[in-house]
Parts: structure tokens; C-alpha cells; sequence
């Protein structure tokens, strides 16, 4: 399991608009609010880009991008963007590939029925790719607010 400290696995994703995104092309240049999330359109999962979205300035003067990732395609994710008025960047992972490779694509249990699926997760990756902290079962409310307090202290 990926903790701090660890090298943040390289991946290349399409988002919302079908545009490519490549993880190792932030290196250097920006940290990286990596975030995992079940489903598009979901309470929990809108008042968490939500969130993002609404605190997006705050966290680009601190260097930082916001990406999104679920398994839903990339037109679910322009829908829901464009229904919430989202401004973070949604990457589709189709296949769950970068979720098994951040180990986020976890057995769970909903309604007594075990299925597949992703673990609320977020990972503050440094301008070097490195992990520096990782949030997990995380709760939407209140979840931006301590992703910018983790981010504000690497800058102490």
C-alpha cells in the first residue's frame, strides 16, 4: 500500500474533454491533489468536487493541481462537470488501472452484496512525485479544508 514517502506511480489518463493527462509532465512544476472518488453525480462525490472546485484558487497559489479520478467515462465526467459547474479536472479510469496502481480499488460491501469499487482516497503529491501525505475513507465535508491545511504546511 502506497504511503509517504513513496514515489507517486506514473500514469496517463484522458479527462472530461478527452484530453490526455500525464502525471510525470506536472514534475517540477506543480504539486499534485490526486483524489479518488466512487462515482460521478453521487452525494458525496458532487460536495467533494464541488468543494475542490470552489477552493481551486487557494490551492493553485500554492502550486498545486487538483485531479479527480473514477471509473466513469469521460462523457459522465463533462456531464457532471458541466451540470455541478465543476472546474477541477475529472480523469476517466475506465478500467480501474491507476486505481489497482494506487491501490484504491478495493472489496466492499454495499447491502450485503461484496462488488468492487473505489475507496474515497487522496494523495498530496510533492513537485519531485513524491507521496507526501495520503488521505484515506475519506469524508467529503470538511475534507478540503484539511487537504489545503496539509498543503499549506509544506510550504512552512
Amino acid at each position: 500500500m502506497l504511503q509517504s514517502g513513496d514515489t507517486a506511480p506514473a500514469f496517463t489518463l484522458p479527462d472530461a474533454d478527452m484530453e490526455t493527462f500525464d502525471l510525470l509532465s506536472t514534475r517540477g512544476r506543480q504539486r499534485v491533489i490526486l483524489y479518488f472518488y466512487p462515482r460521478d453525480n453521487t452525494p458525496g462525490c458532487t460536495l467533494q468536487a464541488a468543494d475542490f472546485s470552489d477552493h481551486e484558487d487557494e490551492f493553485v497559489r500554492r502550486d498545486c493541481i487538483i485531479v479527480g479520478v473514477s471509473p466513469d467515462d469521460a462523457l459522465t465526467h463533462a456531464e457532471f462537470r458541466d451540470q455541478h459547474g465543476l472546474s477541477v479536472r475529472l480523469l476517466s479510469d475506465t478500467d480501474a488501472e491507476v486505481a489497482r496502481l494506487y491501490d484504491v480499488w478495493q472489496a466492499r460491501e454495499v447491502d450485503g452484496v461484496k462488488k468492487m469499487g473505489v475507496a474515497r482516497t487522496t494523495f498530496v503529491i510533492d513537485k519531485q512525485g513524491v507521496i507526501r501525505h495520503v488521505l484515506r475513507d475519506v469524508t467529503p465535508r470538511g475534507h478540503v479544508a484539511a487537504v489545503l491545511k496539509l498543503v499549506k504546511e509544506l510550504d512552512t
